[in-house]
């Protein structure tokens, strides 16, 4: 009796994925302003009706696509605290990191329109500024974690510069003539930021 439920159910979480998927290209195309609904219906295939019954509006495709984000830079944090060995040269850990949050640009191609590009307003400010304020605390947390006498405060301090630096340098990388100069400068520069400080190790 329950097995039709769960198949419409898991139908419609991922109609709504595919959804979301078209949501993604079409913002990365155009940008969230001129982003509607109607856009986001003609590439997912559906109609606009067929959309509204998962979306009412282009602030809920905007929530959804942020729950996304966030889930996926948590889940990525809890996996790599949870693997983390103290032992790791910064210059490595740091490398890790920069390379993932390039690679992870290149997966959600409208996160850093969205997130990291020119203000779109209150909404997407205040959905920015949440997810920032999470990773860098998860950066504090994995700083603790290398060197546990580091006082919480200033390892908060240290992962909200490092998300600065990282939000400072990646809109430049579509325009750079050499990309890989650039990814290198600032792992480079995170590096020598945070080795003065107890967390390098």
């Amino acid at each position: 009796m329950t097995e039709r439920p769960v198949r419409r159910q898991a139908r419609g979480l991922k109609r709504m994925a595919e959804i979301l998927d078209a949501a993604e290209l079409v913002i990365a195309e155009i940008g969230y302003p001129d982003l509607t609904t109607n856009h986001v219906a003609a590439r997912a295939g559906l109609s606009p009706g067929s959309l509204y019954q998962f979306f009412r509006n282009k602030d809920e495709i905007l929530d959804g696509l942020v729950a996304r984000y966030t889930d996926e830079r948590q889940e990525f944090w809890a996996g790599r605290l949870a693997t983390l060995s103290p032992t790791v040269p910064l210059e490595v850990l740091v490398g890790q990191l920069v390379d993932e949050s390039v690679a992870f640009k290149s997966r959600a191609p409208a996160y850093w329109a969205l997130l990291y590009g020119t203000a779109t307003g209150d909404r997407l400010a205040t959905a920015s500024a949440r997810l920032h304020e999470a990773i860098a605390a998860n950066v504090a947390t994995m700083l603790r974690r290398r060197s546990p006498g580091l006082p919480e405060p200033r390892a908060l301090l240290l992962g909200t510069m490092a998300v600065a630096m990282v939000k400072a340098v990646m809109p430049l990388l579509p325009a750079a003539p050499d990309p890989e100069a650039l990814i290198t400068e600032l792992k480079t520069a995170l590096t020598r930021y945070l080795a003065p400080h107890p967390a390098a190790g």
